[in-house]
């Protein structure tokens, strides 16, 4: 700088500088990487949700969160940050600093928003770097038991009889409870009106309070329901039947060929958030997922555990963005 002195080093300090990054690029662990992650986490990391609480994505990140904050020596918060389908809370972590102190958990949302906006606030392959893939959780059709619907049959009876009776909740616009019934609606050949919620915690709920009579959403929130009898489970959208509602039939056995729909929950950071960040997050938060009493409290939870890596969750993103951009298209569903 102009004004100040400035003190050349000796070619001795260069030589020992420059000695001590060749050897520390050659031991590993050592290195940019782990200079870069040196000290974190030095303040509460934030992980965002973008959805209501009580929902899937909710409990997961909350089970995570309160391991994970343990296992690297530092503080971990939930934010929720709900609204529009989930774009709210992925686009304002897509473009939050890449320190390392805001992070996402999100559902299938992020996979199947590309193909249902014609605009979204972020680039599912370029915004973020993927931590890890934590689980998944079929679907479940669900409806008050004052209804006096028992099957999925007994549903589309009615629709048909009657197009203007039935509505039914949902987690919100493209999530995967959403086109599982868009999809039932184009097989059973019904109508049935569609009222989004913010979340599976608020969908489940307009059933509870009577607001819809039917509710699609992921089984984490609903189980407990089924199980009181508060609700009945007419169906689940998984690919074989839950291990311990062993009385609720898949879609596949009731005669609808792939009709597999399941919501997943996935860790990712921002992009070109650094790589030993990115790596200390991801080996804790596979072995927080793959200890015995964390992996049976999420079973018992409704999640089929998947304690994926980085390559896990980034497969998955490549895999079902079109996959479900091409469900939205054969649903006649017009992106907004």
């Amino acid at each position: 700088m102009l004004g100040k002195k400035f003190a050349y080093p000796s070619r001795r300090e260069l030589l020992r500088t420059a000695g001590f990054a060749i050897g520390a690029m050659a031991v590993p662990g050592l290195g940019v990487k782990q200079a870069r992650a040196a000290g974190y986490p030095e303040r509460p990391i934030k992980i965002i949700v973008p959805f209501a609480p009580a929902g899937p994505t909710d409990i997961m990140a909350r089970i995570l969160s309160t391991h994970l904050g343990d296992a690297i020596g530092g503080t971990v918060i939930i934010e929720n940050k709900a609204g529009a389908g989930g774009n709210i809370g992925i686009g304002a972590a897509a473009h939050a600093e890449p320190d390392g102190y805001t992070l996402l958990i999100t559902s299938s949302a992020y996979v199947v928003n590309p193909g249902l906006y014609a605009s979204i606030p972020y680039d599912p392959y370029k915004d973020f770097a993927p931590i890890a893939e934590l689980g998944t959780s079929p679907n479940v059709i669900v409806v008050s038991p004052k209804l006096g619907i028992n099957s999925i049959a007994e549903l589309i009876a009615r629709a048909k009889a009657d197009p203007n009776e039935l509505n039914y909740a949902s987690p919100g616009i493209g999530t995967t409870p959403h086109l599982s019934m868009e999809l039932l609606k184009i097989v059973g050949g019904i109508q049935i009106t569609h009222v989004p919620f913010s979340g599976a915690a608020p969908a489940i709920q307009a059933v509870l309070g009577g607001t819809t009579q039917i509710a699609c959403a992921a089984l984490p929130p609903a189980r407990p329901l089924i199980e009181s009898g508060a609700l009945k489970a007419l169906a689940t959208t998984g690919a074989h039947r839950w291990f311990d509602l062993p009385d609720v039939p898949t879609m596949v056995e009731l005669g609808y060929k792939d009709f597999i729909a399941d919501t997943f929950q996935g860790f990712l950071a921002p992009a070109k958030t650094a790589p030993a960040i990115v790596e200390l997050l991801s080996t804790k938060s596979v072995e927080i997922l793959k200890t015995p009493k964390i992996a049976e409290q999420l079973r018992n939870d409704g999640f089929e555990v998947i304690a994926n890596g980085p390559e896990g969750m980034r497969k998955r993103i490549e895999d079902e963005v079109p996959k479900w951009r091409d469900i939205v298209a054969k649903a006649g569903i017009k992106p907004v």
